[in-house]
């Protein structure tokens, strides 16, 4: 494997740092884990579902991940093809098994169990793969392990300095963190002038603590982002600039809840997607609860549905 990515990508790539695993799903809705019985296999990683929304949106679109040399790694990069997205930059390592994540499908938050393996060995990004980008994305969940996290910081560090756009969704889970806080690698990224996307399910399990959703926002007030997104599943977003007021959006109407998992990837999809063209705020937060009503109402992947005209 190379000690870096190298590349010449167009200057509007949104680059999509983080990782691509499979998801084993439940057949069927289910409160835990402990009462599953037969799993179906996905593509997942929140990263992963990202790019292939933003490529199905019709951006250009980027993804650096990492598996390991198995069959399901070839699996996960065949996907990858299917969605359209190119394989340049998905890395993969003989000594590592491809991560994969137990899912428990349910129409609220999902019980899940990570077996990680190769997604945490990404590799150095190198500065001209950066430099063509307009726009870097990463996770918590990438954030959460070596040699992952050091490579993705200082290429946020990069992009940084360099005037690009970082965000960040910060899906944060002790189960993923273990003894890890969280704090030291959030307040860095913070120091990116992120666009930041959290849950309230997030905000509890970063804070250790039920909260209500102006308790929420209070915790968020000082931090140092471009623009803020506390998403509320059915109750919408409440969202913020820098220095402006905190304003909220309802949820768009569902007739048919098909499945919850992976719609916090459509939304924000939806919403980099009117961001790198540089649509207001509103507008952004508009196009991400469409597509995220559009997630709910798929039993699959945005990909495998049929292809619609951006708003």
């Amino acid at each position: 494997m190379k000690d870096a990515l190298i590349n010449n990508t167009p200057a509007k790539t949104i680059l999509v740092i983080g990782e691509l695993l499979a998801d084993l799903i439940s057949e069927n809705n289910i409160e835990s884990l402990a009462f599953a019985s037969n799993f179906i296999i996905n593509q997942g990683g929140s990263p992963a579902n990202l790019s292939a929304n933003l490529k199905w949106l019709g951006n250009h679109t980027e993804l650096v991940s990492c598996v390991g040399e198995d069959g399901l790694g070839d699996y996960l990069i065949n996907e990858m093809e299917m969605a359209g997205l190119s394989p340049k930059y998905l890395q993969r390592i003989p000594k590592h098994q491809t991560s994969i994540v137990l899912v428990g499908k349910s129409t609220g938050t999902p019980d899940f169990i990570a077996y990680r393996h190769a997604d945490m060995h990404i590799a150095r990004i190198d500065d001209q793969l950066i430099e063509s980008s307009a726009l870097l994305h990463t996770t918590a969940f990438a954030l959460s392990k070596e040699p992952a996290k050091s490579h993705i910081l200082e290429a946020f560090a990069k992009a940084y300095r360099s005037g690009k756009y970082v965000s960040i969704d910060w899906n944060y889970s002790p189960a993923i963190w273990n003894d890890d806080n969280g704090r030291e690698v959030f307040d860095q990224i913070c120091g990116f002038k992120p666009l930041l996307k959290i849950s309230m399910d997030d905000m509890e399990r970063f804070l250790d603590r039920n909260l209500t959703v102006q308790e929420s926002i209070n915790a968020l007030n000082g931090l140092n982002a471009l623009v803020i997104c506390l998403t509320c599943g059915k109750d919408g977003v409440w969202y913020k600039a820098k220095n402006g007021p905190w304003i909220h959006k309802p949820a768009l109407t569902v007739p048919s809840v098909v499945n919850v998992t992976g719609a916090g990837d459509a939304f924000w999809a939806g919403f980099l997607s009117h961001f790198i063209q540089e649509k207001s705020i509103e507008k952004c937060i508009d196009h991400a609860l469409s597509i995220a009503r559009k997630k709910i109402e798929s039993a699959g992947a945005l990909y495998k549905t049929e292809h619609i005209a951006k708003i």
